[in-house]
């Protein structure tokens, strides 16, 4: 048991009205990024390097995303 325990963080760490989640993935050479991208600009912020199934599970279980619902852009 420990003496400081952590807060549980219960807001979704990205803006929603703002941002939407998606995955970025390169044409040429195949790599997918998961991240924000602002409705507004246009502007992608990177969260995490997908390189397998599970890294796409991990980021949809931190932020509380369906994965089937993540939109890919090129």
């Amino acid at each position: 048991m420990s003496l400081f325990k952590r807060k549980e963080n219960n807001k979704p760490l990205y803006d929603i009205d703002k941002e939407i989640p998606v995955i970025r993935a390169s044409i040429c050479t195949g790599e997918k990024v998961a991240g924000f991208k602002n409705k507004t600009t246009g502007a992608f912020r990177e969260v995490l390097l997908i390189r397998n199934n599970n890294d796409l599970e991990a980021f949809c279980a931190k932020y509380g995303i369906n994965n089937k619902d993540l939109p890919i852009i090129y």
